[in-house]
């Protein structure tokens, strides 16, 4: 079924419901999936806070969970896209657990592309806010659990800057 480009927020809510991923996806891809989203959250708090060492160990911590993660339930092209997702996050995790903290940021963001492109096959029961800072490389976004916009790019510089581009669920 086509499902309309921008949903009112009430049929954000029940879309998971009726995304035929979700329906397909085990209890266990469900726990993966958050399992990573929550290793990432924890990565940009980090990152919001300036910190350098938590960030890299959160670095380390997120590329082993991505690299648990298993895609078998997903249709052959959600696989192909999932692993190609997957490898390219390991590798910038990576990266952000051996760097510095402007190394990092650079890093996080192609992760959080990559995050953002898993959520959109994997789906999630959380309430995610996608933001988006106008000033980081051109612009810039990444996935929160708060509306509040807390920068991971610029940190106590310009803590505040960006704004919500939409809500997921």
């Amino acid at each position: 079924k086509n499902e309309p480009a921008a949903p009112m927020s009430n049929e954000m809510y029940q879309e998971p419901m009726d995304d035929k991923d979700d329906m397909s996806m085990s209890d266990n891809q469900d726990a993966k999936a958050e399992a990573i989203l929550k290793d990432y959250f924890n990565l940009k708090d980090a990152l919001v806070g300036d910190d350098n060492d938590k960030a890299k160990e959160l670095g380390a911590t997120l590329a082993s969970t991505l690299g648990s993660f298993d895609a078998s339930s997903y249709s052959d092209s959600e696989q192909q896209d999932l692993k190609d997702i997957m490898e390219d996050a390991i590798e910038h995790a990576e990266h952000i657990s051996e760097s510095d903290i402007a190394h990092q940021r650079e890093h996080f963001k192609v992760l959080s592309k990559d995050v953002i492109d898993m959520v959109a096959i994997t789906g999630t029961e959380m309430k995610l806010y996608e933001q988006f800072c106008p000033m980081y490389d051109g612009g810039t976004a990444w996935l929160s659990t708060k509306e509040e916009v807390r920068n991971p790019y610029y940190g106590s510089k310009m803590l505040t800057c960006g704004e919500v581009q939409r809500e997921i669920n």
